[in-house]
């Protein structure tokens, strides 16, 4: 429902004349939320949570929706007319909302199988000891469970290109069957580093 929303409001847009670009920040990243969910705490299969997602990342990714060297027809078509200063501006204002609500924690065996993966992995040397983040390099804690899985599936066959080669390079080595395993522990753990205050971890 939150995605046909969505397209409705760009679909109104473009039939009135006025381009998303044209809308002030605010109204366009309430255009992101109609899909990516309240606060940016997604509500919709596949569609990712956007709260407290680092603003270099989102503006790399926009810029490849933009630039359509990422494919996702939703996403090409709301990025198509964004000036940089429209990419700048929007993944500040992404960056401020709160992080993910996330799940009740996974029982402590499943927890520990993938706190050992995520060592064995190395996740934490990109994405931060937290999982939240840095720079270019997305917050996965907290992130969609099914987005996860399809993302590092993605990585892993090349069908999903990233902006820089090193998570299909490192996907590579991720065995099929750990990768729900990741998919489960990430979408509930719940870094520190939060816009909304701090957060014990599970």
């Amino acid at each position: 429902m939150r995605l046909l929303v969505g397209l409705s409001a760009l679909i109104l847009l473009d039939s009135i004349g006025v381009p998303v670009c044209a809308q002030p920040a605010t109204e366009q990243l309430s255009i992101c939320l109609s899909c990516h969910g309240e606060n940016g705490t997604s509500q919709a299969e596949h569609v990712p949570s956007l709260g407290a997602q680092k603003s270099d990342y989102v503006v790399a990714q926009l810029l490849m929706f933009r630039e359509k060297q990422r494919i996702a027809p939703p996403m090409n078509d709301m990025a198509a007319n964004l000036s940089d200063d429209d990419l700048q501006s929007l993944a500040e204002a992404i960056s401020k909302l709160p992080a993910p609500e996330t799940s009740a924690p996974i029982e402590a065996k499943a927890a520990e199988e993938a706190r050992a993966l995520i060592a064995r992995y190395r996740c934490g040397s990109c994405h931060g000891a937290d999982l939240a983040g840095q720079g270019q390099i997305p917050r996965v804690a907290g992130q969609r469970e099914d987005y996860l899985t399809a993302a590092l599936e993605g990585y892993k066959s090349n069908a999903r290109p990233g902006y820089e080669p090193a998570m299909n390079e490192v996907s590579r080595d991720i065995k099929d069957e750990h990768i729900p395993v990741l998919a489960r522990y990430l979408a509930q753990y719940r870094s520190e580093q939060s816009t909304a205050g701090q957060v014990p971890k599970p």
